[in-house]
């Protein structure tokens, strides 16, 4: 089949992403002279009519909803061999998760933004549909005429008429944001569910961590200890696992973040500014909650760590594969990401890979100012793991050097940096290659230390290693 240049009179531009069911394209009107979005249905359904009709459906209740807070569409239409595809409103800023790719948001921004999001569920709500999958990817930024930025619900894929939703039979929506009556074939659900998913959203940009299973949340505080209990409170009865318990309303959530939001930019105000003016970080191959994702790949969440697999003083940890596999000093085994990672992060080809991140405090990972102890192992299928790390850089860093490493399954080589302002600690990355001498997999593995690089307990995790 011939590469679509053209969808009607939309000239396309750009691949922005693949789904499920289709294909959303950057494109340009030219004849209104405005960039655009178009979706269209994938070729390997068009021979469906269920899902040639449920693609159908997302168009018509976005155009239901008729809300500014929610993706409008301006056209629909059918190419040549069939298929449908509907045209929407560009969301140039990107999305929620393209924000948290430098980690937790501040406070009073993190509560805004969840705020916007849930008055367009609320918009949703009002038109009597129920979204069922809120999450950051789903949530667009579009540039305003004034330079502000608004806050889009799209992705109405999964939506339905809330008349229907009580007899809904199948589970629905991604892990992590997912209440517990989606999962439940049979519970029916209603607005609620929304509530339960925003509440998800809040929670990661303010920790930078996907919440854990309905009931297992962790609390937010332990993740940034700087928050203030009112917060907690509200981002906590919003995940409860009774809905009878949540806020009884989308509005109502909203009201009180935007409370929250305005006492908590008010007490930032009145804090003396730090002479560096913001808290200096890794750069961008730390690793953090955004990076180590696969783009739209599965919901990370933090978990603390099940220590019975401990040999003396280590503790064996594992992805959730079960493909890789460590032991760590049991001192560093606080808390568990264990979701996998995005290669790309390092410059590899983009990805869902094996992967996890343990330490005494995740949420300090990607910052220098606080000491941390912990251990970040993501392997690799395809590039050369070593080039990339070789070329890494931490400021506010002093770079002590290179050294070789080799073990009974892997060699390479580990660089090592000290003395990172604020905290002191250090870090040391790893690139390994299997010692047999075959090219792949690699492994890219990354030690943070509260004080002095020590060499001999970096080098007994990378023996401890076993990738299958």
């Amino acid at each position: 089949m011939q590469p679509l240049e053209r969808i009607g009179r939309y000239r396309l531009e750009q691949r922005l992403g693949t789904g499920a069911f289709g294909t959303v394209w950057l494109a340009h009107d030219d004849q209104l002279d405005a960039p655009v979005a178009v979706k269209v249905l994938a070729d390997n359904w068009s021979h469906r009519l269920d899902i040639h009709d449920r693609f159908l459906s997302e168009a018509r209740l976005l155009r239901r909803a008729d809300s500014k807070r929610v993706v409008q569409v301006y056209d629909i239409g059918e190419l040549p061999d069939g298929r449908p595809y509907f045209v929407m409103e560009y969301a140039d800023a990107g999305t929620l998760a393209d924000l948290l790719g430098g980690g937790p948001l501040p406070i009073p921004d993190a509560l805004r933004l969840t705020a916007l999001a849930a008055r367009g569920a609320q918009d949703l709500h009002g038109a009597g549909i129920v979204h069922r999958d809120i999450k950051p990817t789903n949530v667009l930024l579009r540039t305003a005429q004034d330079g502000t930025r608004r806050v889009l619900l799209a992705d109405l894929g999964l939506a339905k008429s809330l008349a229907q939703a009580s007899g809904l039979t199948l589970a629905a929506g991604s892990a992590g944001y997912q209440p517990p009556e989606q999962a439940e074939p049979g519970e029916g659900i209603d607005a609620r569910a929304d509530v339960y998913a925003l509440g998800a959203v809040g929670y990661e940009l303010v920790t930078g961590t996907v919440p854990a299973a309905p009931g297992r949340v962790i609390r937010p505080e332990r993740l940034r200890p700087d928050l203030g209990e009112d917060v907690q409170r509200a981002l906590l009865r919003a995940l409860e696992p009774d809905r009878q318990r949540r806020w009884p309303s989308a509005q109502a959530f909203a009201d009180e973040l935007d409370r929250l939001a305005a006492a908590a930019a008010g007490r930032r105000a009145r804090r003396p500014r730090r002479l560096d003016g913001v808290r200096r970080r890794l750069n961008a191959i730390t690793l953090t909650v955004a990076a180590v994702l696969a783009a739209g790949g599965t919901a990370l969440a933090v978990t603390l760590v099940d220590r019975n697999g401990s040999a003396g003083d280590e503790t064996r940890v594992a992805d959730s594969t079960g493909r890789v596999v460590a032991q760590v000093p049991s001192g560093w085994a606080g808390e568990l990401r264990n979701s996998g990672w995005n290669p790309q992060a390092l410059g590899l080809a983009s990805g869902h890979e094996p992967g996890l991140e343990v330490a005494d405090d995740v949420s300090a990972w990607q910052d220098l100012t606080t000491a941390v102890n912990g251990v970040f192992i993501g392997l690799s299928e395809k590039g050369d793991v070593t080039a990339k790390v070789d070329a890494l850089s931490h400021s506010g860093c002093h770079y002590d050097g290179s050294r070789a490493f080799t073990g009974t399954d892997w060699k390479g080589s580990v660089r090592s940096w000290s003395g990172c302002s604020g905290s002191g600690g250090s870090i040391q990355e790893a690139a390994l290659r299997p010692a047999g001498g075959e090219s792949q997999p690699q492994v890219y593995v990354q030690v943070r230390q509260k004080g002095a690089v020590d060499k001999s307990t970096t080098d007994g995790i990378l023996r401890s290693l076993r990738v299958t």
